[in-house]
């Protein structure tokens, strides 16, 4: 253990970012219906999320599966008391999700500049400065602004990634005017010890209450990487209903975490979320019939045996 690592005391509530509808169906191979999309999202409404992160204003030849974004943002029942939010990769984009009249919106880059190139075609300072103009629009609309940090734990080109380089990118990101920054295990191979060292060195940048974990399940540690993140005062978490959506450079591997599997543990703790865990099965049911597929989570698996 960590030495200079400080034990928090266990938080009586968390928040949890549900990105199923867009991160998750972003790595779908096969496109799903529009109309499918919007019952995915309206039943996850029903299980009271705080945030869902609804879709992505990217170019639809960028990305087919999210091409709907503005189909999907008009066709939610939306529900009072939870933010509807976007990826949005430049001020196109923006501009995009403006006029869907989206809560919130984020901006994605990584700490790692093979993945930042790969992925959006840019270096990792060219991608802050596309974001320039998205964090200024938002700005004048009083939006919030979150930010991702990719590969903060290992790149799939580079490898291990130095956390000086995820602290210099959070600088960066904050330094724009960004409201949260999100720290993403894009291929999970983080460990409970790499997750404190790396929260203790960025919590002298970071007010933690600014701090949000990603974590994928990729070999199995996603869960043991939330409970090292409480310990270090994190409580904000994304995570995925079902654990929908794969991790793309580990083929056959599972993605994100669960959010059942999440939601199971934190309310084990004691730990208050505000969300329905029946009603989250519920969603992740009915994808599963339109995607043909059992959802990665556990608990799902173990829950649905039981009926």
């Amino acid at each position: 253990m960590d030495n200079n690592m400080v034990i928090h005391q266990q938080p009586d509530r968390v928040t949890v970012v549900e990105v199923g509808p867009r991160d998750g169906l972003q790595n779908e191979k096969g496109v799903v219906a529009t109309a499918d999309k919007i019952r995915f999202i309206d039943l996850l409404s029903a299980a009271g999320y705080p945030v869902i992160e609804a879709t992505s204003f990217v170019s639809p030849k960028a990305i087919p599966q999210l091409g709907d974004a503005a189909e999907v943002m008009a066709g939610i029942t939306r529900r009072p008391g939870i933010r509807y939010t976007a990826l949005v990769p430049n001020r196109k984009g923006m501009e995009r999700a403006l006029a869907a009249q989206v809560d919130e919106v984020a901006v994605f880059t990584g700490a790692s500049e093979s993945f930042v190139q790969h992925n959006i075609n840019t270096s990792i300072a060219g991608s802050i400065e596309n974001f320039r103009s998205v964090v200024e629009m938002a700005r004048a609309a009083g939006m919030r602004v979150r930010g991702y940090v990719s590969t903060a734990f290992g790149c799939p080109y580079e490898g291990a990634v130095a956390p000086a380089a995820v602290l210099s990118v959070t600088e960066q990101l904050l330094a724009l005017g960004v409201d949260e920054i999100s720290i993403g295990d894009t291929i999970g191979v983080a460990t409970p010890n790499q997750v404190s060292s790396l929260t203790a060195l960025l919590k002298d940048a970071v007010p933690i209450e600014r701090l949000a974990m990603h974590f994928h399940d990729t070999r199995g540690t996603a869960l043991a990487n939330v409970l090292a993140a409480l310990q270090a005062g994190i409580t904000i978490f994304d995570s995925s209903a079902g654990g929908l959506g794969g991790c793309p450079y580990a083929p056959g591997a599972s993605g994100n975490l669960a959010t059942e599997d999440l939601l199971y543990m934190l309310h084990g703790m004691g730990i208050e979320t505000g969300i329905n865990l029946e009603a989250v099965i519920a969603a992740s049911r009915f994808l599963a019939s339109v995607r043909g597929m059992a959802p990665a989570s556990r608990y799902y698996a173990a829950a649905t045996a039981e009926r």
